[in-house]
């Protein structure tokens, strides 16, 4: 058996002199035997060996198909490659190829499907049960969970979907093999995946040291001086990498900024189109790094698990990561077939907000919780998700995070049928585990500081690693920067590249892309606005010079909001921004949104606007309801409804010039929308939106 095993290595790899890894062949043996694994090893280790093999081999000696459930379907070409050659008929379900979910199903009940592909969000599918799962569970003949750390409450990448798969083990056949894989897991983790396993679970864990990586910190708190070290030290460094950052943002910003300095790079980011059309965008964008035809990919976590490139010459992480397990994870893609390459941390200080962000919207709120079963109480018919809207307070994306939470929790609240959620009788007894997430949000913000020590620490940068991944064997590397006493790479910079970096960042405007569509339930009931936005009612495209608190004028302009003036630098970057955008038809004129609360600031900035271009400035925008503050307000019904009727334009209807609509700050653009509508009603040829910062991180 095992030399049928090495045969079939041999033809996945494609090298015919190839061995198996330390603890493969004893793993693809004990699933052979039906027994239960968990495998902790490195990324670059071959876990995908291991059930591909596994498998194939089950099936040649008559057992059912493998089921293998994983969050990284996209990213696992590489390997899906490797399986093909070795014989092995992988299928897989996910949102990209429904138009193949029929085709696919016919080949499982017809048995010519060695190893079935899905996403842990498949397992939520009320069709995918039914049709699929039902007829397959009985005669599976290999279970698989890839990323298991998923699995676990504590592990870092913990998806609420992967709870489904804890229901899924408890019916699944005795002595069928279970293999769950991870490149990252502390003892803690591991422990909870084990007792979540069931009995007699072997542990195959290996060293997670990797001896070609050349480690290094570098602290430039201003992304300015981050842009100046990149654009310096990218040409210098071996081969072709990757560039890790925290926001989609700053992935289109960095990538842009190299290449104006004559870098190739792309951004990669998990937005870059819908469905299949951003399967297809990422997809070239991985072949573009792995044939080295660009010399890095500025990515989110969206370019993650699951990404092979041997030769992969170095990561750099433009912001500190959230935990050790993530910049275990990322920085571990580097050197694995090559003799040297680079892992350096780049840490600013924007680093802390954007980590916070992130932990305290981790899990829903108590009273995301109870808004949603208390409302659906109210409607024992159910409600879709977009009905929900109309009486909650809660963002889209929140509301979708809620829901899927607690559909996937044991015993569950709440239940899909078709479009509609309803409650389930646990509902009755429900409440959220607050203890639970106290812990957890507690472990998140050890996790940080963790990071905090890393990036001050001393000693050797691996070994630090290694000890907070409970590798077994930890020793320093004798390769990082603390190791050899000196820095690997330059600390500094270009002055004159941090100034032109500086001035990028102040030039990099942000487009007001205008609404279509006005929200449901009547939300603008006074205004008698619903349905389609009419063309001749709509904005046009607007700009905003920077994002709220960036590296450019973000920064500035949060002071000075607060300090109550905005400075002559910022009208200046004004004009500068409208001689740059050339807004058509020109503007005749300037009004703002105005304010109750704080109504001199953006009023004297739009007057100084207007005197600065030669045009009139008429204030012709009156607030008529002190209303709620927007940033109160979370989705789209609310938002609107809490508009309707607030504002007033005091112009007769007859013709008027195009003009220039400013505000501070916007969000989700309701407000500028509306205002736009109220001022094309009464004649205005175009409204050109124009912001100071667009803000809005954690927005719809």
């Amino acid at each position: 058996m095992r030399n049928r095993a090495l045969y079939l290595l041999r033809l996945g790899l494609n090298n015919p002199e190839a061995e198996f890894r330390d603890g493969q062949w004893e793993s693809i043996a004990q699933l052979l035997f039906g027994g239960r694994l968990l495998v902790v090893q490195r990324t670059g280790w071959g876990k995908s060996v291991v059930y591909f093999i596994a498998a194939k081999l089950l099936r040649e000696q008559g057992k059912g198909p493998a089921l293998l459930i994983s969050p990284l379907l996209s990213l696992m070409r590489n390997q899906l490659e490797a399986a093909q050659r070795m014989g092995v008929i992988a299928r897989t379900i996910n949102s990209s190829n429904v138009e193949s979910w029929r085709d696919i199903h016919l080949e499982l009940l017809a048995d010519q499907v060695d190893i079935l592909l899905i996403s842990p969000e498949r397992l939520a599918n009320e069709t995918f049960h039914l049709e699929v799962l039902g007829d397959l569970a009985s005669r599976i003949g290999l279970f698989v969970i890839d990323e298991a750390h998923c699995i676990s409450d504590w592990g870092h990448d913990f998806r609420p979907d992967y709870r489904r798969i804890r229901q899924l083990l408890t019916q699944l056949p005795q002595g069928l093999p279970i293999l769950a894989t991870t490149a990252t897991a502390n003892d803690r983790v591991v422990n909870d995946i084990v007792e979540q396993l069931g009995q007699d679970v072997k542990v195959v864990r290996g060293p997670l040291v990797r001896e070609s990586l050349s480690l290094q910190n570098l602290q430039l708190d201003h992304q300015a001086e981050r842009l100046a070290w990149l654009a310096e030290q990218l040409p210098k460094l071996p081969g072709s990498g990757i560039i890790y950052v925290l926001t989609q943002r700053d992935a289109e910003r960095v990538a842009e900024w190299l290449r104006l300095n004559k870098i190739l790079a792309e951004a990669y980011h998990a937005d870059l189109g819908d469905g299949e059309d951003g399967n297809e965008i990422r997809t070239k964008l991985e072949q573009k790094l792995l044939n080295n035809e660009i010399k890095a990919l500025v990515a989110t976590v969206a370019l993650g698990m699951g990404f092979d490139k041997p030769d992969l010459g170095f990561v750099i992480h433009f912001q500190r990561p959230a935990s050790v397990v993530h910049y275990y994870q990322q920085v571990g893609r580097a050197g694995r077939a090559v003799d040297s390459a680079f892992g350096i941390m780049l840490s600013g200080a924007e680093d802390e907000n954007i980590s916070n962000y992130f932990i305290e919207t981790a899990f829903p709120p108590q009273r995301h919780v109870k808004a949603i079963l208390e409302y659906l109480r109210q409607c024992p018919n159910g409600l879709s998700t977009m009905e929900m809207q109309r009486g909650l307070n809660i963002t889209y994306g929140q509301l979708q995070k809620t829901l899927r939470y607690l559909s996937s929790d044991s015993p569950t609240p709440i239940r899909r049928q078709k479009s509609k959620w309803m409650l389930t009788p646990a509902a009755a007894t429900y409440s959220l585990d607050e203890e639970k997430v106290r812990q957890i949000t507690g472990l998140r913000y050890e996790e940080q500081a963790e990071m905090r020590r890393y990036l001050q620490h001393p000693g050797c940068l691996m070994e630090f690693l290694e000890y907070s991944l409970d590798d077994p064997t930890p020793h320093p590397c004798g390769k990082c920067a603390n190791c050899q006493g000196r820095a690997l790479l330059p600390t500094v910079c270009s002055p004159e590249l941090v100034r032109q970096a500086q001035q990028f960042l102040r030039g990099s405007s942000q487009a007001l892309t205008p609404r279509l569509q006005w929200p449901p339930y009547q939300a603008l009931e006074s205004y008698g606005f619903s349905g389609r936005i009419k063309e001749e009612l709509r904005a046009g495209e607007g700009r905003a010079l920077c994002i709220w608190r960036d590296g450019g004028w973000g920064q500035l302009i949060a002071q000075e909001q607060a300090s109550g003036y905005f400075s002559e630098a910022v009208l200046e970057a004004l004009v500068q921004l409208l001689a740059e955008w050339r807004p058509d038809p020109a503007p005749g004129w300037v009004c703002c949104v105005p304010s109750l609360r704080q109504p001199y600031p953006i009023m004297d900035l739009a007057a100084r606007l207007a005197q600065r271009l030669n045009l009139p400035f008429i204030p012709c925008i009156h607030k008529v309801k002190d209303n709620q503050p927007q940033r109160l307000q979370f989705n789209s019904v609310q938002r609107c409804r809490n508009l309707d009727g607030a504002f007033h334009v005091d112009l007769q209807v007859r013709p008027y010039a195009a003009c220039l609509l400013l505000d501070d700050t916007v969000e989700t653009g309701w407000t500028m929308t509306l205002l736009a509508a109220l001022l094309r009603q009464a004649g205005v040829q175009a409204v050109h939106p124009l912001a100071l910062a667009l803000n809005n991180l954690g927005q719809e």
